[in-house]
């Protein structure tokens, strides 16, 4: 169940620096920036939509999408305030419905779609959001380490807390994380926390570099928004198919109780498939790149 490292990688932005961000290969290309999120577009062909997680850049699809715009077009998605970005929009509340409908309106103006769309954790979030207000202009979805409601980590094997009661824990972190913005760095704090969010050593520096380029306060308010939102009654009216990317390795969980625990969570959308990644963690496009390009690969088929 590594999407618990949603929470860590909150900590890991809001305790770095917030610093201006080296150009990634994907970032080369002209922007379209709008007021939540940008856009790069890339290659022609069959439209496909990658929206990153939280604190993440458009650079974490990067070892994934190589070579894929040579027959597809590819939007790339970043939102303001991560990658070094700034915020625009994002310091106020109301960030996931932002990304949705800057998508939207962004997708239309090109005349593009139906989309496959692809999202990790947040992002994941985001792109079940996005197929429900707009399922005219989905026409796939592979949602990567994300849940349909967060906060069911939080039952322990108990009640799963409804949104009321979950209410003062999201405020208390998003006031938490928002606060650290500017404060100096804690590397030990830092350290721990990118540590729960990969298992390949490398991925880790990546992923430290990213967080070091993300804006707390924005990060913050889509901890609150993530955890605030509950997708779970929307499942049953998405129709298109949907790929879930499950990582996992033998510790703590293992394959078959870390699928269980995911079938129990999207089990009510009628056109689901599983996909499981060993041996990788939240990032799993980082981890393991050529297992995830080949369930990339057999989505986009």
């Amino acid at each position: 169940m590594r999407i618990f490292a949603l929470i860590l990688a909150a900590c890991a932005a809001s305790t770095l620096n917030w610093s201006a961000p080296a150009q990634s290969a994907s970032t080369q290309a002209v922007e379209q920036r709008l007021p939540h999120i940008s856009v790069v577009k890339q290659g022609s062909g069959p439209a496909v939509v990658f929206i990153p997680g939280l604190s993440s850049p458009r650079a974490s699809w990067d070892s994934v999408t190589t070579g894929l715009a040579k027959d597809h077009t590819l939007y790339l998605v970043q939102v303001n305030g991560f990658g070094g970005d700034a915020p625009g929009a994002n310091l106020t509340p109301g960030i996931l419905d932002g990304i949705v409908a800057d998508l939207s309106a962004y997708l239309t103006s090109q005349k593009v779609g139906p989309i496959r769309l692809a999202g990790h954790s947040m992002g994941g979030l985001a792109a079940l959001m996005f197929a429900r207000a707009h399922p005219a202009q989905v026409d796939r979805l592979m949602i990567v380490d994300a849940l349909p409601y967060f906060p069911v980590l939080l039952a322990r094997g108990g009640p799963v807390p409804s949104p009321e009661q979950v209410d003062p824990i999201a405020k208390m972190m998003r006031n938490t994380v928002a606060a650290r913005y500017g404060k100096p760095v804690d590397p030990a704090t830092t350290k721990a926390d990118v540590d729960a969010l990969a298992v390949n050593p490398v991925s880790k520096v990546t992923m430290a570099k990213w967080a070091a380029q993300a804006d707390p306060r924005v990060t913050a308010e889509l901890l609150y928004e993530d955890m605030s939102t509950d997708l779970r009654p929307a499942l049953p009216t998405l129709k298109m198919p949907i790929t879930i990317v499950v990582p996992w390795t033998d510790t703590p969980f293992g394959q078959e109780r870390t699928l269980a625990f995911y079938h129990s969570q999207f089990d009510s959308a009628p056109n689901v498939r599983f996909a499981p990644i060993a041996e990788s963690g939240h990032f799993v496009m980082l981890d393991q790149p050529q297992r995830f390009r080949a369930e990339l690969d057999a989505f986009l088929r």
